[in-house]
């Protein structure tokens, strides 16, 4: 048992994957839902009338479940942690350059 829970991920130890899996395995995946969510909207998300946006989100659920199962040993929910930060990061400085653009426009 050791030797499983020094192997886990940081949100599947957080999560407590290797004591409580089915809690710990739901939490990871509304974890990894979310943030996929997130870096969707802020790097991919275009306007599209609702059935296919409906349809994307059914297939980025689908494809969480599997990015779930690999979430436990790799670090799948911490690199979208930091791909979420960057395109924060990216999205800030494109509004404040497209403001400044304006403003001295």
């Amino acid at each position: 048992m050791d030797n499983v829970s020094e192997r886990l991920s940081f949100f599947a130890s957080l999560y407590r994957v290797q004591e409580n899996a089915d809690l710990g395995m739901w939490l990871l995946y509304f974890t990894i839902l979310g943030l996929s969510i997130i870096v969707y909207k802020l790097g991919f998300a275009k306007k599209l009338p609702i059935l296919k946006s409906a349809l994307i989100y059914l297939f980025l659920a689908l494809g969480c479940t599997v990015l779930t199962f690999l979430g436990i040993f790799l670090p799948v929910a911490e690199g979208l942690v930091v791909a979420a930060l960057i395109l924060i990061i990216y999205k800030i400085r494109l509004h404040r350059a497209k403001k400044e653009e304006r403003t001295i426009s």
